[in-house]
């Protein structure tokens, strides 16, 4: 691949990565807002509601498997446990717009950061698939990979072109006659 073909890919590749992780520190930063208002509710009245939208909406089973998940959720919930989930979520929308701006920088910390937390939820990602798969979780795996192979892709080719600058640089020496 040419040079500037290459710093294309790179470029608008890096850009759609960091949109990405923007988006899910997006959606960290609105689940901690909902966290934050259930502080002075009735959990358990929450829950129930839920269900009930969820029932109307999805036709959800309300004694299916994740109403019932729902509901020992929401009685293993105590202010004390609310407030680390929101504190949680709060960090890790602070970490995914951190590497989002990273990434559209192009800054190789944020390439680094991107593959090696990528590579972090493989493992996870492949018990849930081989647990109980979903066309979800196959998705998730499926973009996470993807994104996982672009950016070993990307600091393959970095290490490989300064391993070309470097060699470029030594200077010849002439064996003497």
């Amino acid at each position: 691949m040419n040079t500037q073909k290459n710093l294309i890919v790179k470029h608008f590749g890096l850009r759609g990565i960091a949109l990405f992780e923007a988006a899910k520190g997006l959606l960290a930063v609105m689940v901690a807002i909902w966290l934050l208002s259930l502080l002075h509710k009735d959990i358990q009245d929450v829950a129930e509601h839920l269900l009930h939208f969820l029932h109307r909406i999805f036709r959800l089973n309300p004694d299916g498997h994740l109403a019932r998940s729902i509901i020992r959720g929401a009685r293993r919930v105590t202010p004390g446990n609310l407030h680390l989930w929101i504190g949680g979520t709060i960090l890790y929308s602070i970490i995914r717009f951190a590497e989002a701006a990273g990434l559209w920088m192009e800054k190789q910390w944020a390439e680094w950061f991107a593959l090696i937390s990528g590579c972090l939820y493989l493992p996870i990602e492949i018990y849930e698939l081989a647990h109980h798969a979903t066309p979800i979780k196959w998705a998730i795996f499926a973009t996470n990979l993807l994104i996982v192979a672009y950016l070993a892709w990307l600091l393959r080719d970095l290490h490989n072109d300064r391993k070309r600058l470097a060699a470029a640089a030594i200077p010849k020496t002439e064996p003497a006659t």
